[in-house]
């Protein structure tokens, strides 16, 4: 079992099975497969790529073996720089001979590993949330577990409108990088068909932590909502702040995005409460996907799952009942497997859309609910709506290549 001591920083972090001799290798070539992991374990998003690591960790645990082969778990720490995760995944895939690759803690390293992994023939299922990912950019080798930042807005900023239709005035906080801009983008297109006054928008750097200028800027222009494009602990950061300036009084909030229960219980109920959030994943949802995940996430750390323990376990789960479909370890076979498959996932049933690759579930409308009304320490929100909100393959803008 690996811990983070023995992360896989490089090639002098080899496996004793990876570094041996070619003698010991050769032994060991019809039975071991090797898989890349891809997670930042420094930077700016560390604690969500390690819960995300461990999440796909855990699954490698569980499955033990696919397609008839041992699985051998190797963990490339990109340290949280695209750049630096292309060279980890080169060295895997020229190195090693790796082809099997899964991971990414934000979508800029998702998209340049996903080209990466493709030039190089591979087979790669990520946790990226830009629309790029299964739209301009997709190509045969990539596959993605969690919605496009299309879907998450559409689940998201549609159900508020429905259900506040005299919120018309609308500001919003937005990270400026490739995700970030991937869901203001979305947002401004639904306030566009529905009539939504735009009243401002604040652009924050990846390395913000102090919002109150944003969140004075937002203010001043009077929102009857406040919508959050960012992630990771920025979207706990600027929750957090706007509402010590008061904004919950009079405006309602919404984190499009979300990671669920970990930043849930880092909000604390008394600032969850009445706030709107987007997530891929609730672990009170019963399917007998979510269970077997609760029962392995429960063995490990005595609790529930969040968010990115699922996320985690649901892109090495996709890879793996590809192999196993496939019978192969053969990446033209596995992705064939893969394009319709449906399988019991985290969420309940999920199909993998064959024109894009994206996998098809439901994302979640939540709001924070009083302390009161919690059953237990995380019973932190109600489900407002669950929705498959996505755009229709051909309008994608996804062209799939018929081969790799």
């Amino acid at each position: 079992m690996m811990n983070r001591r023995h992360i896989l920083a490089g090639l002098a972090a080899a496996p004793v099975s990876l570094a041996a001799p070619g003698l010991i290798r050769r032994a060991n070539a019809q039975s071991v497969l090797d898989v890349a992991s891809v997670y930042s374990l420094s930077g700016t998003f560390a604690n969500v790529g390690a819960a995300l690591n461990d999440g796909s960790k855990w699954a490698f645990e569980q499955y033990g073996t696919a397609g008839g082969h041992k699985l051998n778990y190797l963990l490339l720490d990109d340290r949280g720089d695209a750049a630096e995760a292309v060279r980890k995944v080169q060295d895997a895939m020229t190195q090693r001979s790796v082809r099997h690759v899964i991971g990414c803690t934000n979508s800029a390293i998702g998209l340049a590993v996903q080209r990466e992994v493709f030039n190089r023939k591979g087979v790669y299922v990520n946790e990226a949330g830009a629309d790029e990912i299964t739209g301009k950019d997709c190509n045969k080798s990539s596959f993605r577990w969690p919605v496009a930042s299309y879907s998450a807005v559409n689940a998201t900023v549609r159900p508020l409108i429905e259900q506040f239709p005299k919120a018309k005035r609308w500001y919003t906080i937005t990270g400026q990088y490739v995700f970030g801009d991937s869901l203001l983008t979305n947002c401004k297109d639904i306030f566009k068909e529905k009539g939504i006054e735009h009243v401002g928008n604040s652009y924050h750097s990846l390395s913000d932590r102090e919002y109150s200028g944003y969140i004075a800027n937002a203010l001043s222009a009077n929102p009857d909502v406040l919508a959050i494009c960012n992630f990771g602990n920025q979207t706990v950061d600027v929750v957090r702040q706007a509402i010590s300036y008061g904004m919950k009084r009079n405006t309602k909030i919404l984190a499009v995005w979300s990671t669920g229960l970990d930043q849930f219980q880092a909000l604390g109920p008394d600032n969850c409460d009445g706030v709107y959030f987007g997530a891929n994943f609730w672990h009170g949802i019963d399917t007998p996907g979510g269970r077997r995940v609760a029962e392995i996430v429960k063995a490990k750390t005595g609790d529930v799952p969040n968010y990115l323990h699922a996320c985690g376990y649901a892109v090495a789960q996709v890879l793996i009942e590809g192999i196993n479909k496939a019978n192969s370890t053969d990446v033209p076979a596995i992705i064939q497997a893969l394009e319709g498959l449906s399988y019991e996932g985290p969420t309940g049933t999920e199909t993998i859309r064959a024109e894009d690759h994206q996998v098809i579930k439901d994302y979640y409308l939540m709001r924070g609910k009083a302390k009161s009304a919690m059953k237990d320490k995380n019973d932190l929100i109600d489900i407002v709506a669950a929705t498959k909100a996505f755009l229709p393959p051909e309008k994608t803008g996804c062209r799939m290549p018929a081969t790799l």
